[in-house]
This record gives C-alpha cells, structure tokens and sequence, in this order.
C-alpha cells in the first residue's frame, strides 16, 4: 500500500489537522503496536500519557491536544475515523467477485441474484433463494429450501439445514451450524425416541453471529432470533427459543428449549437459561449466571440460582462473612460448654 498523506486523510474524513499535514502514513495501529511513520487513535485523553511511548507519527482524537509532538488529526468519531483509515491499509479480503465459482455445487433449481458470490466448495441445495449481493465466501453448505435475503454473507464452514431463512444483512461467522435436530427425546419401551423435529429457524435482519455457534431449529414451528441481536462465538440455543430483538449474547451461553428473551437483554458469557424460561425486556443476566425462573423487565441478576442484583449482593457479602462467622460460632460453643461445665459443678457442690 502506497503512503497517504495526512491532508488525503482529512479530506476524505473531513477532519482538521493539527501540524503537518503534509505527512506521509504508511499504516495504522494501536499506540502500544504503531511504528514510526504510521498513524494511532487515542479515544481516552485521561490516557494521553500513553503517547509518550508510542513510536506513531499521527494520532486520531476527539479533541486538540495540547503541547502534542504528533500530527493530530481531529475527527467527531475516533472509531469510525480509524476504522476506515485501518480498512485503507488492510482492506477487506472476504468479498470475491460476484459469480458462482466452478468448483461450487448449485443445483439447478435455486435461484441466485446475479450479483451474489458463491464461493470454492459451496454445495446449494434445491429450491434455495440466494438474494442479492449475498457472499458465500468457501465451504458453505446451503441445504434444500432455505431463503437467504439480501448481503448475507456467510463465512468458510457455515451449514444451514433444510427450510432456513436469513432475512437482510445477516453475517455468520466460521463453523456456526443452523437447523439441527433439538435434543427432544421421550422414551418408549427402554428407549429414548427422538421427538418430532420438524420446525426451522428463521434469522431476522442485521442479526451477527460468531464463529462456531449451533442454533436448533424448532420442534414443528420456529426457532427465532430476532433483529439486530449479536451473538458471541460458540454459543448454543436450544428447539423452540424466541430471541427478542437487539439482545447481545456472549461466548458459552445455554438457552434451553422453548425460552424466550425481550428486546435489549443482556446474556454475559456462560450464563445458562432453563427451559421455558422468559426474560423481560431490558434484562441483564452477568456472567455464569443460572437463570431457573422468569426475570422481570429492566432488572440485573447475579449468580446461580440467578436473583436479582441487590439480594444477590447481599447474598454474596454474606459469604464473606462466613469464616468470620464460623470462628464466632465455635468461640460462642467453647463458651456455653464451659458454662455448663461451672454449672455442672456448683449443682454438685450444693
């Protein structure tokens, strides 16, 4: 990648440059990774002395600096403006040119936009719908009857069962299976029988979801995950669960058969949820969090079983407490034992 000046820099971010804006970027980085000649960000001025080690020759900031040795380059947004100065330097390789690769299988009764991109290893099973500028990067199975809307993109390994649907610029990162069987089974005569797995799972838009992520399909109906919801890598839900929308689901979380969440619920990492449980909408669940009963509407809940944040505080002091607690105890037995043994003594004296 060829140098970019500072003032090409600004006038693409339409930004204000403070110094020489003549300076000449060869890439971007952290502050503790950037070399010299490259450009930084610093989105925290109560961390600005961490300039003083930083080999860069520009900074991104909200705000002048003062007595500053670097260019600064000052924008409303310093993530926004890095993240496309960054993506300059290392542009995306996951878009190939729209097209069906050769080495795809496509059977011939699906129907694919033009300008979509399927890639190497792709198999695509009959009566599929693949919407426009959808990307299917490599290695991703598309079963029969399942809808794909438009800018889905699909990365290296993802498998969608039979009848999925994926609305509008769903995003599914490596290895993330959608539509297997639910664990249902009931037993007959010694033997668990698998119950009916009939359903499917429907993905509404502007959902992600992470790397290596199982998602169950329903027992006849669906298994939901509503919009704009981000789901963590290697998460898994269960037959039946009705994910509301914009939740945020982090790494290790369980949601058990035919539980549902609210809209804007947070599920930090390894919480699990038992069946037919139902969260209201707001709700936070912090990490390894067992939830066993519904939660209501714009509540914190802490540990397993998961109550709600102030019992679960003092819960939580308590346990603390429970050395001290203890050494109290034995003094208090030490002392009623002696007691008993003075009183003991003057009933025999008397």
């Amino acid at each position: 990648m060829k140098p970019i000046a500072i003032r090409q820099l600004a006038n693409e971010l339409a930004a204000t440059v403070i110094g020489d804006d003549s300076l000449q970027i060869t890439g971007a980085n952290p502050i503790g990774e950037a070399s010299a000649s490259e450009i930084t960000l610093l989105d925290n001025v109560e961390r600005r002395s961490d300039l003083e080690s930083t080999a860069a020759s520009a900074v991104v900031v909200a705000s002048e600096l003062e007595n500053c040795p670097l260019v600064q380059l000052i924008v409303p947004d310093v993530h926004a403006a890095f993240m496309e100065i960054v993506a300059k330097f290392r542009p995306s390789q996951i878009v190939a040119p729209a097209g069906i690769s050769p080495h795809a299988v496509v059977d011939p009764s699906a129907q694919i936009a033009d300008d979509a991109t399927i890639g190497p290893g792709c198999v695509i099973g009959a009566n599929v719908t693949i919407g426009p500028r959808c990307n299917l990067v490599s290695g991703v199975t598309v079963m029969s009857g399942c809808t794909l809307g438009s800018e889905v993109n699909l990365m290296p390994g993802v498998l969608l069962y039979e009848n999925t649907i994926l609305e509008d610029r769903v995003w599914i990162h490596g290895g993330s299976i959608l539509g297997a069987f639910g664990f249902g089974y009931r037993q007959s005569e010694g033997k668990h029988i698998r119950t009916g797995q009939l359903g499917y799972v429907h993905v509404e838009s502007d959902v992600e979801i992470g790397a290596a992520v199982t998602i169950d399909r329903g027992t006849y109906g669906a298994t939901r995950i509503g919009t704009g919801t981000k789901i963590d890598n290697q998460v898994q839900i269960a037959h039946n669960v009705q994910v509301g929308r914009h939740n945020l689901i982090c790494s290790q979380v369980g949601i058990a058969g035919s539980s549902s969440t609210g809209d804007y619920v947070v599920l930090a990492g390894q919480v699990g949820l038992k069946d037919h449980i139902k969260l209201g909408d707001g709700v936070i669940v912090g990490a390894q969090g067992g939830v066993m009963a519904d939660c209501e509407s714009g509540n914190v809940y802490l540990g397993s079983p998961a109550t709600k944040q102030k019992e679960q505080m003092q819960i939580f002091a308590m346990w603390r407490r429970l050395p001290e607690m203890r050494r109290q105890i034995k003094t208090l037995e030490k002392q009623l034992s002696k007691m008993q043994d003075n009183s003991g003594s003057q009933t025999k004296a008397a």
